[in-house]
């Protein structure tokens, strides 16, 4: 058994409401095994309530969720960059030792995430994305502001990802990880529904700000 969580889209004040699930775990790395436990969380939601549910990641069943992967979604860039989300993300990082490394904007999704200077390099000091600083905390800030500017660039995802009240990331352990697409999903259908943000012009100053005050629900 494991345990995992979904996220909800919140109920204002708050923007995500964070539930864990225990379901059935099927150990290995091959997208059938990934998919059985996919299958026995999703289950899990539903005997919940909690559904329609959409898994975000590269081991969904479903076209949109692949397409929403950080590993497939992509970013335009103010200077003309274009990256996927997950480049862009390890190439944003600086350490007490170095980076960030904007090398890997240009690289494979999975290269990026693989490159060893990301762990050669000292203790994570923050985020520097083409000169704009973040901080480390929220934990989850800087990572949802890229993937729903991200997000905001690809009107036909904006309008499929509204049809969603809860979110998995079948690949998310938050034992080791501290950001998900899933998460930033679930947050960007928030800040819609309660009309805070425009999809079709998203104002990246704004949209920082209204993260920074954003709490988490559980």
């Amino acid at each position: 058994m494991a345990m995992r969580p979904i996220f909800l889209v919140a109920e204002p004040p708050n923007l995500v409401r964070t539930v864990e699930l225990e379901f059935e775990w099927f150990p290995g790395f091959s997208l059938a095994q990934k998919q059985r436990s996919l299958r026995a969380l999703h289950q899990a939601a539903n005997a919940q309530s909690l559904a329609p549910v959409l898994e975000v990641s590269t081991k969904s069943h479903q076209p949109l969720g692949v397409k929403l992967s950080a590993f497939s979604l992509e970013l335009l860039l103010h200077d003309g960059t274009r990256a996927t989300v997950e480049a862009a993300y390890q190439a944003s990082k600086w350490f007490e030792a170095g980076g960030p490394y904007t090398d890997l904007l240009h690289v494979r999704p999975r290269d990026a995430k693989r490159d060893p200077r990301l762990r050669t390099s000292g203790e994570l000091k923050g985020f520097n994305l083409l000169g704009k600083s973040f901080p480390l905390v929220p934990t989850s800030m800087f990572y949802d502001w890229l993937y729903i500017l991200a997000l905001s660039q690809h009107s036909d995802l904006c309008a499929a990802v509204l049809e969603y009240t809860a979110f998995t990331d079948i690949e998310f352990n938050p034992a080791k990880s501290a950001s998900t697409q899933a998460h930033a999903c679930a947050a960007f259908v928030a800040l819609v529904r309660q009309r805070l943000l425009d999809p079709r012009a998203v104002d990246a100053a704004v949209l920082k700000e209204l993260l920074l005050r954003a709490k988490d629900a559980r």
